[in-house]
């Protein structure tokens, strides 16, 4: 294994801000995609210390804010975001020493959510299916937020010029130098527009032979604006942290050459494939902009090199870009059949365990409540005896008893117990449902639960068409 050179090692950081920018650039193996003879070279966006490429205008609109005024000793920030630059601002903040606001709609996953809470932010989710003029959209309670709030500065980044300055002294310097200034095109989408017009625009000054192109989701406003300047009303669509249902300020349409469309499931999937064959574990945007960037190298010279960026990290997709059950519930995977779709196929990956009469109470209490294993089946000898009995639990625990000296068998339900076999046919599923919370179900392995919660997301998995 190679390694980097004792002498070319970063010297000691002075904070974690320092870390911010000077990320790989990376060569996407040749037969990564065989119609694909031309060189392709990602930019490892997420190995930012957040975790993706919001960081650089994070830092770099604060700093401007400071030296500006507009944002004082004590104040506190305010953003709408999808996530990563939330991230990346609350963690300039606690770098910093400032009180943040983060605005994030529920469509985002719930590690991004999770993880800017982790930074010690105060999170407003707002809901991610209102037009971009309801109160309650999160541009709008953002930017409420801010005017009400003593000190605060919302650093708006959709429409604010710092974003793509951020980008065009840093992200496009790097990635030229990166190239030795020979580089023919760039392919990145355009979320709040600042990385796509600022790296544009370092490259058109300094490669001017170099050709930009945008890439949006299907049901983003962007492209069509791009074509035809006509601004129509924008659709859902589930790859986060690009797309638009307005024009931002911060995108310079009049740097981008040309513009391509990518839909939720293409994207998902060629991020998955990336992970799976070449480790590289990047997000749903990341999939999005190598979609697009493979879909037009397939047509150029095989000496020509194309640049692309792999925004954030997959870690913060687990639940959805790398969670089959997610990718089979929106039909970005195959479904089945309901003429001949089994209790099984409703069935979501989940943890799962078993009891035995003489685990403690308290162990049962962890698997149920912290790994939310329910009903929870109590064996013996392989026989399954009962659930464990969630109610006594909760009486135990109220009166303060010691759930470590006792017993599951103590502690036992065998008269509210409903067992599936994962080959019965879908529809004793929902019978058995109609009437209980959650039953067992059983396969070779042995027992997994089924919940009325896990039917309202897995019968869309059905096709009745077939």
């Amino acid at each position: 294994m190679e390694v980097t050179p004792i002498s070319e090692l970063q010297p000691i950081s002075a904070n974690i801000l320092d870390a911010v920018g000077n990320t790989p650039l990376v060569r996407l193996p040749a037969g990564f995609d065989p119609e694909v003879k031309c060189e392709v070279l990602l930019k490892l966006e997420f190995m930012n210390p957040s975790g993706s490429i919001k960081d650089r205008i994070a830092l770099h609109m604060v700093r401007q804010a400071e030296k500006s005024g507009a944002l004082k000793k004590g104040g506190r920030i305010v953003e709408c975001s999808s996530g990563n630059t939330g991230a990346g601002l609350a963690m300039v903040a606690a770098a910093l020493g400032y009180d943040i606001t983060v605005v994030i709609p529920d469509k985002m996953s719930s590690e991004k959510i999770a993880a800017v809470r982790g930074w010690g932010a105060d999170v407003v989710v707002t809901p991610a299916n209102v037009g971009i003029e309801d109160p309650m959209h999160y541009t709008k309670v953002a930017g409420r937020i801010a005017a009400e709030t003593e000190g605060a500065w919302w650093p708006d980044q959709y429409h604010n010029p710092d974003n793509t300055d951020a980008h065009y002294q840093y992200t496009g310097a790097e990635i030229f130098a990166q190239c030795d200034g020979r580089i023919d095109h760039f392919i990145a989408g355009a979320g709040t527009g600042g990385t796509i017009s600022g790296i544009g625009r370092y490259l058109k000054e300094h490669a001017p032979n170099c050709k930009v192109v945008g890439v949006d989701p299907v049901g983003s406003v962007l492209e069509h604006y791009w074509r035809t300047k006509e601004l129509i009303e924008g659709g859902s669509y589930a790859v986060e942290g690009v797309g638009e249902e307005e024009v931002p300020r911060a995108w310079d349409a009049s740097v981008i050459d040309d513009y391509l469309v990518v839909n939720d499931k293409d994207s998902f999937l060629m991020a998955r494939k990336l992970a799976r064959a070449t480790g590289i574990f990047a997000g749903g945007s990341s999939g999005f902009n190598l979609a697009a960037t493979l879909r037009y190298a397939r047509n150029l010279p095989a000496d020509a090199r194309v640049v692309t960026l792999l925004p954030d990290y997959g870690k913060a997709y687990l639940s959805k870009v790398y969670n089959d059950d997610y990718l089979r519930d929106c039909n970005y995977l195959e479904g089945v059949s309901a003429s001949t779709a089994t209790v099984g196929d409703l069935c979501s990956i989940k943890n799962t365990a078993t009891l035995s009469p003489n685990d403690t109470i308290a162990w049962g209490i962890r698997q149920a409540g912290e790994r939310q294993v329910r009903p929870l089946p109590v064996i013996d000898n392989n026989n399954l005896l009962g659930i464990f009995d969630e109610d006594k639990a909760i009486e135990l625990l109220s009166n303060g008893s010691d759930t470590s000296s006792l017993l599951v068998r103590d502690c036992l339900d065998d008269s509210s117990i409903l067992v599936l076999d994962v080959s019965q046919p879908w529809q004793d599923a929902t019978a058995a449902l109609a009437h209980h919370d959650s039953v067992l179900v059983k396969d070779a392995d042995g027992y997994s639960s089924l919940s009325r919660n896990d039917l309202l997301r897995s019968l869309t998995r059905l096709n009745h068409t077939k």
